[in-house]
């Protein structure tokens, strides 16, 4: 296997373990106590915390493809309600109690997991944070004693990392937080009422990039890819396997 395709392996087997705190039956309560009700203020939040108490400008450049006004919505308020360590201690808290429900005790406690961990802390601890604002303020965090947490760690220093790395892509291309949505949706890996909506565009900022793409002859009047959208859309997935590797 190529290191381009290791790399896109890597996210794909190692994306669903990280994310594992977003699907979890409590993920709008596990950070109420803190003052931060619902899921999109955890959410934004519980990422962004590593980076430390951190405007909600850095967030919308760092997350990318949200709506500027829903992150500042979102980070209203946010460290005066809650100290970053605060957050992210409850994140841990809730991937902890989440993987040891969906995964069990035998599970958890496996040498496969072990190994796991150790081959996924290595990897993050190989990785550089030059470049890299989100994943710099992971690398920052101590480390989770237990194993499955470990690997729990890795998989989103890696994931962070990556995102990183995705963002440097779309720049390149010069594609917007709106068109990077759009251009998901036209691949196929999504669908735009879900893009739009969980990234809450409004109408008109969303039609005005479709224009934009189609002036660049990236989408069609459907807006389906066109041989150059899909070529482009390639070569930033492809540039984000490379600098992931």
């Amino acid at each position: 296997m190529s290191d381009l395709r290791l790399a896109r392996a890597l996210w794909r087997v190692m994306e669903p373990y990280h994310a594992v705190v977003y699907f979890a039956p409590d993920v709008k309560s596990a950070f109420e106590d803190l003052g931060l009700p619902g899921f999109w203020r955890g959410y934004f939040a519980s990422r962004a915390a590593p980076m430390g108490p951190v405007p909600a400008e850095v967030v919308i450049a760092t997350f990318y493809n949200f709506h500027p006004d829903m992150v500042r919505w979102a980070m209203s308020e946010t460290w005066s309600r809650a100290d970053p360590a605060a957050v992210t201690a409850a994140r841990v808290r809730l991937a902890d109690r989440t993987l040891r429900a969906w995964l069990g005790a035998e599970a958890i406690a496996s040498p496969d997991v072990a190994k796991a961990a150790s081959l996924a802390r290595r990897a993050a601890e190989a990785a550089s944070p030059l470049g890299r604002p989100l994943f710099a303020g992971y690398t920052a965090l101590e480390w989770p004693v237990e194993p499955h947490l470990v690997l729990w760690h890795a998989a989103t220093l890696l994931r962070e990392h990556r995102g990183d790395g995705h963002v440097s892509a779309l720049i390149g291309e010069q594609v917007d937080g709106c068109e990077a949505n759009i251009l998901t949706a036209a691949s196929g890996a999504s669908t735009s009422e879900l893009q739009r909506g969980s990234r809450q565009w409004p109408d008109d900022e969303w039609d005005a990039a479709v224009d934009r793409l189609r002036g660049r002859g990236w989408v069609d009047d459907d807006t389906a890819l066109t041989l150059a959208g899909a070529s482009v859309k390639r070569r930033i997935e492809d540039r984000t396997d490379d600098l992931a590797t």
